[in-house]
């Protein structure tokens, strides 16, 4: 992860990463969504113990709950799932399951807090849900900024976009694909020249 990305703090910097990231992968997200991508970065920003959680064991939880409890906990659910297939999209590869699965795990977790909740936030849960893969191109595109190479492997690439539609894994796909075509030109002409 870049530097950048986990030294950010303030609200500020996370807007400006998340606005940098929107811009670079051709996304517009709705002014509510964005400030809530915003916040739920600065609030899991020092929560290493994040990584310890097993998602399917929480949402099992937050299903069996009622009232605010279940809200939070699938909102809890939803904010790791975008976390995970968004910013630490590896983890899925390490846990030999697809990036779709935390995809699904957390649009079905929002989906849950937007029926447990109060209308007037029920509609911000429906539209993470809805948004989801648009979100998480957001922060898959976050992780580019800096310059370093985080592009998804090209086969985990492909099974996000085919499972899932998403754009910024569909770009990689294109890039990696003109890359080698690139390369096997070269290598074809540089045989040439040789005989």
């Amino acid at each position: 992860m870049t530097q950048r990305i986990l030294s950010s703090h303030s609200t500020h910097e996370w807007h400006s990463l998340v606005s940098e990231a929107q811009q670079s992968a051709g996304i517009r997200l709705e002014e509510e969504l964005e400030s809530y991508l915003v916040f739920m970065l600065m609030r899991y920003t020092d929560k290493p113990e994040m990584a310890s959680s097993v998602l399917a064991l929480d949402y099992l939880n937050g299903s069996n709950s009622l009232g605010q409890l279940r809200h939070d906990r699938m909102r809890d659910v939803g904010d790791q799932c975008l976390l995970y297939s968004g910013l630490f999209p590896e983890r899925a590869e390490r846990r030999r399951v697809r990036i779709s699965y935390y995809v699904d795990l957390g649009t079905s977790a929002y989906h849950t807090a937007a029926d447990a909740t109060q209308k007037t936030i029920s509609q911000l849960f429906a539209s993470l849900a809805s948004q989801f893969v648009i979100i998480m191109d957001t922060l898959q595109a976050m992780r580019g900024i800096s310059g370093e190479q985080l592009q998804l492997a090209p086969i985990m690439a492909f099974e996000l976009w085919q499972d899932t539609g998403s754009q910024h894994a569909l770009s990689q796909l294109k890039r990696k694909t003109s890359q080698q075509e690139h390369l096997i030109v070269s290598t074809e002409s540089n045989n040439k020249n040789k005989h």
